[in-house]
């Protein structure tokens, strides 16, 4: 699940990921740092988390890496094939205005 906070010419972008399954690690990786996986903090109730400050005004394209091997795209937001034949969630903060 994905929050968006407009603040200006950025946004403050809470990713949430609910793995299923017995899940140790979860990356999030996205196409604003050239895919290079920046892990997130676990909850106690297991859910996964990471903040991320990010300019508007452009989307991003993004995924997450459970337990380093498995590719996984976030089902709340539209997805977009890759060049690989697979699917990466599309943020869109080229639509976002602040409030």
């Amino acid at each position: 699940m994905i929050n968006i906070n407009p603040k200006g010419v950025k946004a403050w972008v809470n990713f949430t990921f609910q793995p299923y399954g017995d899940v140790k690690t979860v990356a999030l990786v996205g196409d604003w740092n050239d895919w290079e996986p920046e892990e997130m903090l676990r909850k106690k109730d297991g859910t996964f988390y990471k903040r991320k400050h990010l300019l508007l005004g452009r989307n991003c394209e993004f995924k997450y890496l459970v337990d380093g091997k498995e590719w996984v795209h976030d089902p709340h937001v539209s997805k977009v094939t890759n060049s690989y034949g697979s699917h990466n969630s599309l943020l869109k903060l080229e639509e976002v205005k602040e409030t």
